[in-house]
Formats: C-alpha cells, sequence, structure tokens
C-alpha cells in the first residue's frame, strides 16, 4: 500500500502545472471468463496541457504491466518510467498526448475492476469501484478530484452480455464484442464506471416538462445478477427514484445534467453505493431474498436518495481535494433524510436519523481520531478512512442545524447559486459560505468555525428551579464539552415539556425554541409553565449534541419512557439513554432493564431493531460476573416478545432475530432447532431461506451446528449469498481448529474475495467464545503492520477493525494495543488510526463495566 500513496503536496502541485483535456480508454475483458486469466488490456490516450513547458510530472496506474508509453510520439521505456504504482514524464510541451496500453489486474478485493463468478450458475460479472483513487486500477489516469475531464470509453467484452458506463452507448454499439459510450461530461477519474457481464436489466423512463416548455426525458435502468432477477423489486426502486428527480427539479433549479440513471446492485461491494454519475452501483443486498422490516426499504430509499444527491454535490460540483469531502457527503446525507421525508412513503426518515446515523456520529466524535467536518487530509491513505461518522453523519446534522440557523429557503436558494457557479468545477468551503452569506444575509464565518473547523461533541442539559407554588421559575440550558475539545458551539435547540395527558400518555404541553450559547442559557419563554414530568432538550432534534437529563426527568423514563407518544421524542429519549451508557453514567444492567421493559412498546421498527443491537452491546458493557444473568434475561424477553408480536408483523421477525442472537440455553436452541427443521412454528413467523441462515449462524456458535449441517443448508442455498452465510456459520462453531483454519485463511492467505474475508471474520469473532479468541490477541498485534502493508487498503482495514481482540476486555489488552502504538511511532498514520480507534472502543467498555459493577 504505501507505493501507492499520494500526497496533498503533490496534488496540488500536479493541478498547478495541468489541465486534461480528454481521456480515450479502451478495455479489452474478454479474458473475464477464463479464470485462469488474471489481467485484462487497458489502452488509455490522455490530451492534456502543461503551463510549464519541459516540466516533468506523473501519471498514476496499478497495474502488474505496462506494454508501451508513448508521450507525443516519442516512445518510452516501460522499464525506465513505470515503478508499478506510477509512469514518470519529462520534458512536456504545452499541449500533450500520452498513449499508455498496460496488463491491469483483475480484483477481487472490491477495489478497482471486480470479477465475480456466480456459483449458482457459472456466470461471470464486472464492475469497478474506485473511490477514492482506484480508477488507476482500471487505465492510467491523473488520479485526484480537481483534474476533470471528458471520458470517452470502449469497452471489448463477450458479444452476449451487457455492457454499461456513465454514458450511454453509441448507437450499433456491441456490434462484433466491442460497445462505445458517448464522451461524458467533465468528471473526476473517481466516479467514472463500468459493469459488464450478463446482467438482469429492467429499463424505465423519467419524463419532465422544464421551465422553458422543453421536455426531459432519462433512460432509467435497473440491474442485477441474473440470480437475484426473482426477487428484484424493481417498481419500488423506480417510483422512489422518479420521486427523489422530481424533488431535485423542484428545488435545485439545474437539470439532471448526465443523460442517463442506471442503478446496478452489484456483487462482494465493499459499501453500501457509489454515486458514479449515469451509472450508480448498489451493494446487491439491497435486493431482499426474504421478508425484512420497513426499516429495511426506508434504508434502501435512503441510500438511493443520498446517491442521486450526488449528482449534483460531488458530481457537478466536486470538492478540490479529500479534505473538504463533507462537501459532498454531508449534503447527500442530510438530502437523503431531507427527501425521503418530504418526497417518499417514508414520513419517519427524520426519526431514523435521530436514532441511527447520530449514533454514528456521536461514537464517531468521541473518538481520539475525532476531526473538525473539514478535516486535514494528508494523503490518500486519510482519504480512505475520512469516511465516517464525522464526515457524513455529524456533517449533516450540522447541515441540519444550518437549515434551522439560515432557514431553509436561503439554504436551498444557497444550493442552486452553488451549482450555476461552479459547475463542472472543483470547490472548497470558501465557495459555499460565500452563496449561503449571500442568500442568508448572515456572518457564515463564527459558525463555520464553530460547527465545521472544530471537533467534539457538547452536551446540553436542563437546570430546573421552581417557584413556591410549584411552577417553573427558570428553566436553563446547560453546556458542557469535553477537556479535550473545549469549543462550546451556538446551538437552535427545541426544548418540550412533557407530562401524562388524560389517555395516561406523556405528552408535550410546552414548547420553545433558543439560541444556546456559552455555558448557560436561560430560556425566558418557559417562566411560569406547570411543572413537567420529562423536559427534553433539543425537542424535535434541531442540533447536534447529547442529550442529559434532571433528576426528574430521568425518574420520569426510568417509569414511563414507553408511554411517551411521540415517536421522535421517544427515539431521542432512547438515544440519550444509549450516550449515558456508552458515557459510564448509566449501569448497563439499567439500560438493558429500560429494553426489556419498554422496547415491546416501541412502534418505530428501526429504533426497535437499533435497541436489539444497542443491547447486546450493552452485555459487552456490563460486568463480566453480570453478563450471563444479563444474556438470560434479554432471551426470555426477546421469545416473550416473539411470541406476543402480531403475526406477520415487522416487529416479530424483528424480534425472531433478536432471540435468534442472544439465544444460549438448552431450550432456547432446541427451539432454534425446531424452527429450522419445521418441528415447530409460530404463528405468522415465515422462515423464509434467509431467516434460516440467522437461526442455524446462532446454532452454529453454540456448537449446535455440525459442519455436515451447514453443508446441507448450502446444498439448499447454493448460491452466492449462501456461500457467504456457510462460510460465516463455519467460522462462528466454537473450535480451536475452526478459529485457527479462519485466522490462517483471512490473516495469512490473500485467497479469499472481500465478502469472503468479511464473513469468514464475522463468524470468528463471537461475543460468547472469549476463550477461544485469547490467543489471537498477540498474534494480532504481531501480525497488523506486516497485513497493512501487503494488502489492498480495503483488505487491511476489514482485519485491522475485525479482529481487533474487543473481546478479550481486560486492561491488558489496552495495554497491549498502547504498547503496540508507544512501539510503532512511525506506522501509517492510517493503520495507527484504526488501531487508536478499536483501543479506544475497549478502554470505554472497561470504563462501563466499572460502572455497572458498582451499581451490582
Amino acid at each position: 500500500m504505501p507505493g501507492e500513496n499520494l500526497t496533498r503536496d503533490e496534488a496540488r502541485e500536479r493541478a498547478r502545472l495541468l489541465a486534461v483535456d480528454g481521456y480515450d480508454v479502451a478495455l479489452d475483458v474478454r479474458s473475464a471468463v477464463r479464470p485462469e486469466e488474471k489481467t485484462f488490456r487497458s489502452v488509455t490516450t490522455i490530451r492534456f496541457r502543461c503551463s510549464e513547458p519541459g516540466a516533468a510530472t506523473f501519471v498514476d496506474l496499478v497495474a502488474p504491466s505496462v506494454s508501451s508509453v508513448v508521450l507525443n510520439g516519442r516512445v518510452l521505456e516501460p522499464a525506465a518510467v513505470f515503478d508499478g504504482t506510477r509512469i514518470a514524464l519529462d520534458g512536456l510541451a504545452a499541449s500533450n498526448e500520452l498513449v499508455v496500453d498496460a496488463r491491469c489486474a483483475y480484483s477481487h478485493t472490491g477495489e478497482g475492476l471486480h470479477r465475480f463468478a456466480d456459483p449458482e450458475d457459472g456466470e461471470v460479472y464486472l464492475y469497478t469501484q474506485y473511490e477514492p483513487a482506484d480508477a488507476r486500477r482500471v487505465f492510467a489516469n491523473f488520479e485526484q478530484p480537481d483534474l476533470k475531464a471528458p471520458f470517452t470509453f470502449s469497452v471489448t467484452a463477450p458479444e452476449p452480455w451487457t455492457v454499461l458506463s456513465n454514458e450511454r452507448a453509441e448507437p450499433d454499439s456491441g456490434t462484433g464484442g466491442t460497445w462505445r459510450f458517448a464522451p461524458t461530461k467533465p468528471i473526476s477519474t473517481y466516479i467514472t464506471a463500468i459493469a459488464a457481464g450478463p446482467y438482469h436489466m429492467v429499463n424505465d423512463v423519467y419524463s419532465r416538462t422544464l421551465p422553458d416548455g422543453s421536455v426531459l426525458e432519462i433512460p432509467l435502468g435497473a440491474l442485477c445478477r441474473k440470480g437475484l432477477a426473482k426477487h428484484f423489486d424493481t417498481d419500488e426502486i423506480f417510483t422512489v427514484t422518479k420521486q427523489g428527480l422530481d424533488f431535485f427539479h423542484d428545488h435545485f433549479d439545474y437539470p439532471y445534467p448526465f443523460g442517463k440513471y442506471d442503478q446496478a446492485f452489484v456483487p462482494e461491494y465493499n459499501i453500501g453505493a457509489m454515486e458514479n454519475p449515469g451509472l450508480v452501483t448498489f451493494r446487491e443486498e439491497a435486493i431482499f431474498r426474504g421478508k425484512v422490516t420497513q426499516a429495511s426499504y426506508e434504508s434502501r430509499a435512503n441510500v438511493i436518495l443520498h446517491e442521486m444527491t450526488h449528482m449534483w454535490f460531488g458530481d457537478l460540483v466536486t470538492m478540490r481535494w479529500w479534505d473538504d469531502l463533507w462537501l459532498k457527503e454531508s449534503f447527500a446525507d442530510f438530502m437523503g433524510a431531507f427527501v425521503l421525508v418530504e418526497a417518499t412513503r417514508y414520513r419517519d426518515g427524520w426519526i431514523t436519523f435521530a436514532n441511527r446515523r447520530k449514533a454514528w456520529a456521536y461514537r464517531a466524535d468521541q473518538l481520539p481520531s475525532t476531526h473538525p467536518v473539514t478535516a486535514d487530509i494528508r494523503d490518500l491513505q486519510d482519504a480512505k478512512l475520512n469516511f465516517d461518522g464525522i464526515t457524513y453523519a455529524k456533517g449533516a446534522s450540522v447541515l441540519k442545524q444550518l437549515v434551522a440557523y439560515v432557514g431553509q429557503e436561503a439554504f436551498l436558494e444557497g444550493a442552486r447559486r452553488y451549482f450555476k457557479r461552479h459547475a463542472y468545477g472543483n470547490t472548497v468551503l470558501a465557495d459555499l459560505l460565500s452563496v449561503l452569506e449571500e442568500t442568508s444575509g448572515r456572518d457564515m464565518a463564527e459558525w463555520s468555525r464553530a460547527w465545521l473547523q472544530t471537533a467534539g461533541v457538547n452536551s446540553l442539559a436542563p437546570e430546573v428551579r421552581y417557584d413556591a407554588e410549584g411552577r417553573i421559575a427558570e428553566l436553563s440550558v446547560v453546556q458542557e464539552a469535553a477537556a479535550s475539545h473545549p469549543e462550546l458551539r451556538p446551538h437552535r435547540v427545541a426544548v418540550g415539556l412533557y407530562r401524562r395527558g388524560a389517555g395516561g400518555a406523556l405528552e408535550r404541553y410546552a414548547r420553545a425554541e433558543a439560541d444556546v450559547a456559552g455555558a448557560r442559557t436561560t430560556v425566558a419563554q418557559l417562566a411560569g409553565a406547570e411543572p413537567p414530568e420529562l423536559i427534553l432538550v433539543n425537542d424535535e432534534d434541531l442540533t447536534y449534541c447529547k442529550i442529559r437529563f434532571d433528576e426528574a426527568s430521568l425518574a420520569t423514563l426510568r417509569d414511563r419512557l414507553g408511554d411517551i407518544a411521540d415517536p421522535l421524542a421517544r427515539a431521542l429519549c432512547w438515544s440519550a439513554l444509549w450516550n449515558l451508557t456508552r458515557d459510564g453514567l448509566m449501569p448497563a444492567r439499567e439500560y438493558v432493564g429500560l429494553v426489556l421493559r419498554f422496547a415491546g412498546a416501541e412502534t418505530d421498527i428501526g429504533v426497535l431493531q437499533s435497541l436489539h443491537q444497542q443491547a447486546r452491546t450493552a452485555l459487552d458493557y456490563a460486568a463480566p460476573q453480570w453478563r450471563q444473568e444479563g444474556g438470560r434475561a434479554l432471551a426470555e424477553g426477546a421469545l416473550r416478545e416473539l411470541r406476543s408480536a402480531e403475526p406477520g408483523s415487522g416487529h416479530q421477525l424483528a424480534w425472531a432475530r433478536f432471540f435468534a442472537a442472544v439465544a444460549s440455553s438448552p431450550s432456547d436452541l432446541e427451539l432454534l432447532r425446531e424452527l429450522l427443521d419445521g418441528t415447530a412454528g409460530i404463528d405468522g413467523l415465515d422462515i423464509d431461506q434467509e431467516l434460516r441462515w440467522t437461526l442455524l449462524e446462532s446454532l452454529a456458535a453454540e456448537g449446535a451446528a455440525p459442519e455436515a449441517v451447514i453443508s446441507a443448508e448450502l446444498a439448499r442455498d447454493d448460491t452466492a449469498s449462501g456461500k457467504r452465510h456457510q462460510v460465516r456459520c463455519l467460522a462462528a462453531r466454537p473450535s480451536p481448529s475452526v478459529k485457527a483454519q479462519a485466522w490462517v485463511a483471512v490473516v495469512e492467505s490473500n485467497a479469499l474475495s472481500n465478502a469472503l474475508v468479511e464473513a469468514t471474520i464475522s463468524g470468528f469473532d463471537q461475543p460468547g467464545h472469549r476463550d477461544l479468541l485469547a490467543p489471537y490477541s498477540a498474534k494480532y498485534f504481531a501480525a497488523i503492520e506486516r497485513v497493512w502493508a501487503e494488502r489492498s487498503i480495503e483488505i487491511g482495514m476489514a482485519i485491522v477493525q475485525g479482529l481487533f481482540p474487543r473481546y478479550q476486555d481486560r486492561q491488558e489488552t489496552v495495554d497491549a494495543a498502547d504498547g503496540w502504538l508507544n512501539a510503532h511511532t512511525e506506522a501509517p498514520p492510517a493503520l495507527r488510526r484504526l488501531v487508536s480507534e478499536a483501543r479506544d472502543d475497549l478502554a470505554r467498555a472497561l470504563r462501563a463495566q466499572r460502572c455497572d459493577a458498582a451499581a451490582g
């Protein structure tokens, strides 16, 4: 990996020298159908100008070999100019033409041109994934976002295949096995794309009359592997797509600029989705093989809209360098939820945002690696790790606060001016702030300094004093910040007062908005109000903060959390209680008790599924001597709720999955076996193939599913998805030899694809296998530097994050991590960051365990 890095300083110098006029890229992937062939031919022609004739520069290319390099008709010796990652160029003219003929490698790690052979039918599928800098694995280029250019692609492939790229294919394309595509608009290298294979494809069209009377027609496509076609709900996908396009055309006043709009759901994808203009790619798990809850459909719709936002924020207007990654990701994360609520049937999107996205942000913002939303990105390894909870979820939360600060119309008008002013260009923070100042009339400098250029999360708590008659005499909001990040920010907040209504529910009876600044702000509007049972700071989730409670409100939540009528207010309270638990201010067993008491009445399915996940994590935060008792209580409660849930409902399915995850007693495991073999059933619960694998993994982890049973299940579901499940189940078995085999497969071999590495790690790392995993703590610290040096960054990240000994939760493991960090000060910063983050999570768990032990 180190030789593949690119620094910000190198990129700045190259951008100072060069302007790129265009690329012609010809790929020949006919070899993809032959497993023994590891490479494909890539011929790239780049036309570019140089502001200092005679200067030297370099082109990026990660490839096994280069056949020829021709610069302005001058033949360069490949061995003299190509080092495996770069081609050195000197003696540049004012106008240049470079032709590079190379053999590039097919990928099995999801980076570059990924090749996947479907075990179900043997068919081969290709797709590209580049962000932040893997286009250079497919063709020679200047791999940085601010050297935009038009791209003209041609692809030679087996004739029966479907081949797609960012732009439409030329007429009669594909004849003779070569597909030629129209030139793209000027775009960055990382959002160019190719998909090729026997994809199943469904077509539609979006039509809209523009203000000038012309009709805009956008061809729509949706594609997946043939084996998933029977599960492909394209009607729902196209509905959300059209609703999103309507919204953006209504509010952005800039027609979709990239011609067609294809959406490809591809196998073994490393991320959720990628915004390649004209050919958006998604993780194929977003095609549901079995029954899922409404939360899964909402999540997929959010991702579709997130990627669509990028057509404007990111593709049309792109950040100059990865420091300003937030200029696209924060906006897409915010707009995904905003459009979801405003334009689709998923009206509870802000509840999900408050409950799930902000949880990601709060965790990231309390790690030692936290950073301002506008980050300091020194190189590509930094950039890769910056696709994190700060850049996405905190940035989106900050934008939500910005909309409350400047007003929705001023925000959208600012976006409209931003697109028109910088179309097909690159921007920095100041470019956005200038248009927002124009449209809102506010000075954005101080807001930007406080929210975008400092790190850390504030906590807001109410402080209330009552008069002699019991009414509120004074209510203040107290703001605190961590010592490591002491910034006290300006917040626009709503404060809600809640008490028991006529029907017994906790309902809001008073509300006030206030601008909170400094350590204490009095909310004068609430003076004289009747005494509340619950004071909720940041009601309606306007700002980004951790909510704290006064003692009376906390007592109310302990007794009546499930009685809060408003689902968003209830979700905010759940989120606040989870933050108290993570911060070691509430015993983990108390949080588990709240879940057992109130989760059964939770109406929002996304919140319920979050509670299930957090309850399992709470067991890791509990005193070790209480874990077994807590696990039994969760299993009993989950089974009780499963049996009482509405038959066939999403809640029933969620409780079934949660029960399988926490089941461990002989009677629990026997019920799982009976559900699996059909000798027992629960009214309305459909044991489809995906749920079968969920039950089987739980049995495998408890030693109740031998290899023969797992193999039989694979025979029943001999598909790519089935193979991933089988690998996970095999690695989950509680056996020293199984763990040793899994370790070798992931750490000592590079044979597994990215998806199977992910599945193996998931099965290997079981919370109930602490003793079995103990020998791997020392092995982990001995191996990670070598792994980081030898493997691709994507696989390196998966191993370093996934195999950290988090279940060796004792001080000795924290000390071992500290010892490694102290002994490896010269290790790559990105590697040190991953170890530091995992170490911090473990130290947090130990603090929470001490809090829980004190309560026991």
